[in-house]
């Protein structure tokens, strides 16, 4: 059963963030220069939030606001969605659908450990499943 630490391993435990002080241009420069979709919001070793590229199309562009003008905690999300490292990836998939997020926080004693996208639990699920297929296969091949 792979664990939410077991994928942060693999892809590592770079973390993006910004600060709620930051204007909302200076985290879709980040973002756009990371090639990623969402950075957390931290002061100093605390998350305080999460800010998508979601958020900046439905509290910017489509409210008409300035993103030069507009700090991050203008438009981030406050209440965080996390999970902890030792969540299995089926519970991270589930907390994920069940809260419509696209990034999840690891966090682990209160401190941020990493973060998993939704396409790093897709990848995981499929590699586990193509694991399964092959072990069946082999089973079968030997005829047990």
């Amino acid at each position: 059963m792979k664990l939410a630490k077991h994928i942060l391993d693999s892809k590592g435990n770079e973390i993006w963030h910004i600060s709620p002080a930051d204007s909302v241009l200076n985290a879709i420069k980040l973002m756009a220069e990371k090639k990623i979709g969402a950075l957390l919001v931290m002061e100093n070793e605390n998350l305080v939030g999460i800010v998508s590229e979601r958020d900046y199309a439905r509290k910017i562009i489509l409210q008409g606001k300035s993103s030069r003008e507009t700090p991050v905690k203008n438009i981030m999300t406050s209440d965080v969605t996390f999970a902890n490292p030792e969540e299995t990836i089926e519970k991270c998939m589930a907390l994920m659908t069940e809260r419509r997020v696209r990034h999840l926080p690891v966090l682990e004693d209160g401190k941020v450990v990493g973060v998993l996208s939704i396409g790093d639990l897709v990848k995981a699920i499929i590699a586990e499943q193509k694991f399964q297929i092959e072990q069946l296969e082999n089973y079968i091949s030997y005829g047990y």
